[in-house]
């Protein structure tokens, strides 16, 4: 019997772009979502591009109404505009059938009254891979919410791709959730997208081993995957790609080696369609899943095998089109490697959680290089800002600070392609690193002190943005930036005209500072201050020799 599939894999995605084009009055194109702009996908939110400053919660941060009046002032005095916070399967629906939310009412408008947008994290079916966030009526039921099965037959604390009935009730479920939501928020519009489970997969040796997960295993893959991967041919990872025999029959013989790992993204990319499209068919908010990666050396199954692993994205794509973009959550030192690797046509970068104490450097990278939509660092809720005026800020709220002071130029500047982003670390490979932009090439190093030589600080990054021609604001800290002409571009001879520290007073820049002298190295080179993160605009001139 090969009927769970089926059912899952039957449903009429057709529909949902119907489904999507009005809901209760409200049109899609009014209602927050991702445009693919000239030069990069942007998210529009009342139909203006929006970036999010964001941070994630901490997992049992937001389980409580009375948690909001404490977390979400403090949030929008660290200059967030947007919080990702989890609503919990358990918490929205208690006793079978029967919805209570109470909770994320009071959060929407503890939000409203700070200013501040939520992204709801749905932890349905799968946290981390395993089903602690089910309801306990689900968990109890393991005949009727089936278990993912050990390679010796043992279930696990992980709900099976294959449950009908799970998917049924999960879907049920996010659909009366986004009904809520469409009913409280429309309006509003406070909440601006929603993770559909979180960092989905399987952990253990293989694949899940239930009968049927064997039964599916060894017969045929499915011509809708076999299609899909074909007609991506050219967009598959270099990975897939070394193992898709499109002339194969069974999973081992058309994937080889990562038939496990593709069979079980395939199983829970129908899974999470299903669900999505049950909820966007109540409210069409951007969806997005995210994925956790693997730390060097890790096999899968010891990080979530069949999860949006960017190796086997391309399976994700070809068969859950209700999901919008794909996410990593990274927490590994090679963020710019794993933020590359979703750089793929049609997926914004958004990065859900990343590692709080690179964080304010990697969100430069992320704004500037990527032009990601947003950044988030997990567990944000662990942050204070300052007491009182003689407390340090932050960095992270630095970060948000200066870009809430770009958050007219910068969508308009990532559009354009006239951004540029990057991060240097005390054990980086490299010594500096360059990028060109308009005609000029930044080269940067982290500041050392003049006399000894020694380094000023031990991690340094920064936003690079082109305001007009010859004109730059560079946000950051910790860095030395040479700025000389393109020789790719023409022979000229070009230097420094001015450098301003400047903060924004209205729609004004303010000056605080010209850096000369002893600051410019004699008009030679900007030099960031070490330890707090400034806005600086720097203006260059270039000329025949």
């Amino acid at each position: 019997m090969r009927a769970p599939a089926n059912l899952i894999r039957n449903r009429p995605w057709a529909l949902l772009g119907l489904a999507a084009l009005s809901v209760a009055g409200t049109h899609a194109a009014d209602l927050p979502h991702v445009r693919a702009g000239d030069g990069a996908e942007q998210l529009l939110v009342h139909g203006q591009p929006f970036l999010i400053r964001g941070g994630e919660l901490g997992n049992s941060s937001a389980g409580t109404a009375a948690q909001a009046d404490a977390i979400l002032p403090a949030m929008a005095r660290l200059h967030l505009n947007t919080v990702l916070m989890p609503v919990a399967w358990e918490q929205v629906e208690p006793k079978e059938g029967a919805f209570e939310f109470g909770i994320l009412d009071h959060w929407i408008d503890i939000a409203r009254q700070q200013q501040l947008h939520l992204v709801l994290l749905w932890f349905g079916t799968w946290k981390n891979a395993f089903s602690e966030y089910a309801p306990d009526w689900v968990k109890a039921d393991m005949k009727r919410f089936p278990r993912a099965q050990s390679a010796h037959g043992v279930p696990l604390e992980i709900l099976s791709t294959f449950g009908t009935e799970t998917l049924r009730a999960d879907s049920r479920a996010f659909r009366s959730l986004m009904a809520h939501v469409r009913e409280k928020d429309r309006e509003r519009q406070t909440v601006l997208m929603v993770q559909v489970e979180n960092e989905m997969g399987y952990l253990g040796p293989g694949r899940d081993r239930s009968p049927e997960a064997d039964r599916e295993f060894d017969g045929p893959v499915p011509r809708e995957l076999m299609a899909g991967l074909a007609a991506r041919r050219t967009e598959l990872s270099p990975e897939l790609a070394a193992h898709f025999n499109p002339r194969g029959g069974v999973w081992r013989e058309v994937f080889g080696e990562a038939a496990n790992e593709v069979f079980m993204a395939w199983r829970y990319a129908l899974f999470v369609n299903s669900v999505a499209e049950a909820g966007k068919k109540e409210y069409p908010l951007p969806m997005y899943v995210n994925a956790q990666l693997p730390s060097s050396m890790e096999r899968p199954g010891e990080y979530p095998s069949g999860g949006p692993h960017p190796y086997y994205l391309a399976v994700y794509r070809a068969m859950a089109p209700a999901i919008d973009f794909y996410a990593p959550d990274i927490y590994w030192p090679e963020f710019e490697y794993w933020v590359k690797r979703y750089q793929v046509h049609g997926n914004p970068i958004f990065i859900p959680e990343a590692k709080m104490d690179s964080a304010p450097w990697n969100a430069l990278y992320a704004y500037g290089a990527a032009r990601a939509i947003g950044f988030c660092p997990f567990g944000i809720d662990s942050l204070r800002p300052p007491a009182g005026p003689g407390d340090s800020e932050p960095a992270i709220m630095q970060v948000y600070a200066a870009l809430s002071n770009l958050e007219d130029m910068l969508p308009v500047a990532q559009n354009a392609g006239r951004t540029r982003g990057l991060v240097l670390h005390a054990n980086s490979p490299r010594a500096s690193q360059s990028v060109a932009l308009d005609g000029y090439v930044f080269e940067a190093s982290l500041s050392r002190a003049w006399s000894t030589g020694s380094l000023l600080a031990h991690d340094g990054g920064m936003l690079l943005i082109e305001s007009r021609p010859d004109e730059f604001f560079v946000v950051g800290s910790g860095l030395t930036v040479k700025m000389s002409r393109d020789p790719d571009t023409d022979a000229q001879m070009s230097g420094i005209a001015s450098i301003e520290e400047v903060s924004r007073a209205g729609a004004e820049w303010v000056v605080s500072a010209r850096l000369n002298g002893d600051q410019s190295n004699q008009g030679r080179q900007l030099t960031m201050d070490p330890r707090n993160i400034r806005t600086y605009r720097v203006r260059l001139y270039s000329g025949p020799q």
